[in-house]
């Protein structure tokens, strides 16, 4: 089983809970429909990664996220998180009315840096992500259509969410194609505090 770190402790969860169409501009960038209730898809432990991997075949796409460690039925840790998605396998299926899973749930699909433990004001944190020295995406939780502890509370009402597992709580507008090569940087800050700071370079 693949592992994360938190407060230098490795943690194994066992699913990642990702949460679709969670910021009106990205909705809008890529033509979906607004929801009325909040997109949940799972990530299996085998798509954990810390290295962000190219594919040989389809165009990988990135999409940046405040992602939070859950223990004791609380959001106890935050880190930075990219959900790696084959946008066209996830168009193709889309059309078909299938699920995701092809284009979402790869293996190496869910890049994540160390976790840190967070007690502070969720509603004040946002990430931004860099790309080769430029900001690409910029978004926080005062833009998200459901909150950390919405999410945590509408997934509880039909799943069981165990110790370690991890949510992704969507993405902001901005994203794009993975190229060999990137340097990503990736922050979260709870207003001006900077609380992860982690870089890669694509493989």
């Amino acid at each position: 089983m693949k592992t994360i770190s938190c407060d230098g402790k490795d943690i194994i969860p066992s699913k990642i809970i990702c949460i679709g169409r969670n910021y009106v501009e990205h909705i809008q960038e890529l033509d979906n429909a607004m929801p009325d209730e909040p997109v949940i898809f799972l990530k299996p432990n085998s798509a954990i990664s810390h290295e962000i991997v190219t594919h040989e075949i389809d165009a990988i796409h990135y999409e940046a996220e405040i992602s939070f460690l859950v223990h004791d039925k609380q959001l106890s840790a935050v880190g930075f998180g990219l959900d790696l998605t084959k946008r066209e396998v996830q168009s193709n299926l889309k059309g078909k009315g299938l699920p995701w899973e092809r284009a979402k749930a790869f293996d190496n699909s869910a890049v994540l840096s160390d976790f840190k433990p967070f007690d502070g004001d969720i509603h004040a944190l946002r990430l931004e992500l860099f790309i080769n020295g430029e900001l690409i995406q910029y978004g926080g939780t005062p833009l998200m259509l459901y909150k950390p502890s919405e999410i945590l509370e509408e997934v509880s009402k039909f799943m069981t969410i165990a110790d370690n597992d991890i949510i992704m709580t969507g993405t902001p507008k901005g994203v794009g194609v993975v190229n060999k090569g990137d340097v990503f940087v990736g922050k979260i800050f709870e207003n001006d505090d900077l609380l992860v700071d982690v870089e890669w370079q694509v493989q």
